[in-house]
């Protein structure tokens, strides 16, 4: 009888590829879990959960990410800061304030809650701007089916 083999991938094994991503009137939930599944390497048939087997993805023009319905104005981030007080701060405010952060903080709430998580975020590079640094790594763009917002 023969016995099917089933494939592991081990670190170092799997080459990385880099993705480029504009982020304009994008869905900030439905661009987010797009990037989580990349950076997971969940988007490859050797996909491996113990090892990173995921690609880089750079996000640009972070700054016109955009949320359904009225979102930005009602939902609110809260943080403690240590002293008396609950400290909060709408999406549009944050937006505002630093845009990368909205969507690093929903990737990194997408993938697992361990310390391979933190090398998979570390593979995200997000601009707030069109340009950025990484041409010479010649990314492609990430093939994405995902609606745009309508404003």
């Amino acid at each position: 009888m023969a016995v099917q083999r089933t494939y592991m991938a081990k670190p170092g094994q799997i080459e990385k590829q880099w993705y480029v991503v504009d982020a304009s009137d994008e869905v900030l939930g439905r661009l987010a879990s797009d990037i989580a599944v990349v950076l997971m390497g969940k988007h490859r048939p050797e996909y491996t959960p113990h090892v990173d087997c995921g690609d880089f993805v750079i996000v640009t023009n972070v700054e016109k990410i955009a949320m359904t319905g009225n979102k930005m104005s009602d939902r609110h981030y809260t943080w403690y800061t240590g002293y008396t007080g609950l400290r909060l701060e709408s999406y549009q405010d944050r937006r505002d304030r630093k845009p990368e952060d909205l969507l690093f903080h929903a990737v990194r709430r997408m993938l697992p809650k361990n310390k391979l998580a933190r090398q998979m975020l570390s593979k995200l590079k997000i601009y707030a701007g069109p340009e950025h640094p990484h041409t010479a790594q010649q990314p492609t763009e990430l093939a994405r089916t995902s609606k745009k917002a309508t404003a």
